[in-house]
């Protein structure tokens, strides 16, 4: 099972990295207007990231995660993503 290390760099941005079989490092940003609308504020931008980087290693190799983006562009390569984030949230 792979290892998710965060670390906040800025306010709205995070290093992951991800050690499995090749250790990757990723930068993602969460701004706050988007980390309200999928969140509601319920878990932290820390838990979001880390049960975001969950969902994309059931689907995918770290290796095949992108190394720079914003967390909502998860949405566009996996339509369930906002549902599962609801669902972490217990958000109704």
């Amino acid at each position: 099972m792979a290892s998710i290390k965060i670390t906040e760099i800025e306010k709205d941005k995070f290093l992951v990295e991800v050690s499995d079989n090749v250790k990757t490092s990723h930068n993602v940003v969460i701004n706050d207007k988007v980390y309200k609308q999928l969140t509601n504020g319920v878990i932290s931008k820390c838990e979001l990231l880390e049960k975001s980087f969950e969902f994309l290693l059931d689907r995918e190799p770290n290796t095949s995660i992108l190394t720079n983006f914003e967390i909502q562009i998860i949405s566009h390569y996996f339509s369930d993503y906002a549902n599962c984030v609801r669902t972490w949230c217990k958000i109704e």
